[in-house]
């Protein structure tokens, strides 16, 4: 059965916390930007604010990967808690809260892409593409790049793992669009560089 494209974005494998909130951290988050989906990868930018990741990772790395938010809706006239941030819905004089998981030592389930991961592909580092995320569920459809994967150090993931079990079920067929466990190789957290 060969795996089908179905990126979900980067989904908590592993880490210090446990389940279900692992080691989720408060941070803001940029007003009037782009959605921020579940699982999507974000990065700091120059005003101390959180934005969507854009497949590219800087000097200083990603933030982490998203996981929610918290708002006071314009449109609902309420709190509201999501699993994405929508990208507007507040008054600009008030704050998003975003939730991200950023431990170095978190581990994560993603997909690949067209290009699959193999043994060879194992501790070597890759970068990510963003996707259009699910509005209507919230999820990310962002994916490893595989096509990126190597020992350079500012790529935002190192590959840890391929997952091979149970046969036959999604993601576990060698080739494109197989699951891999993957690590932060590139996180603000363990980055001395700043932005």
């Amino acid at each position: 059965m060969a795996n089908t494209s179905a990126p979900f974005g980067f989904r908590q494998y592993s880490g210090t916390g446990s389940a279900p909130t692992y080691e989720q951290v408060a941070v803001t988050i940029a007003y009037n930007a782009t959605n921020i989906f579940y699982g999507d990868p974000v990065e700091p930018d120059a005003n101390g604010l959180i934005v969507q990741g854009d497949g590219t990772t800087a000097a200083a790395g990603i933030a982490g990967v998203f996981v929610g938010a918290q708002y006071l809706s314009v449109a609902q006239k309420r709190t509201v808690w999501s699993n994405y941030w929508p990208g507007s819905d507040v008054s600009s004089a008030n704050t998003v809260i975003g939730y991200i998981i950023n431990d170095p030592n978190a581990k994560f389930l993603v997909q690949t892409g067209s290009t699959g991961a193999t043994q060879s592909t194992i501790n070597l580092n890759a970068g990510y593409t963003i996707g259009s995320g699910n509005t209507a569920n919230g999820i990310s459809a962002a994916f490893l790049d595989v096509t990126s994967a190597a020992t350079t150090n500012t790529l935002a993931f190192r590959v840890v793992g391929l997952v091979t079990e149970p046969p036959g079920s999604a993601g576990t067929e060698s080739g494109a669009y197989n699951y891999v466990i993957v690590g932060f190789n590139n996180v603000t957290t363990k980055n001395q560089t700043g932005i």
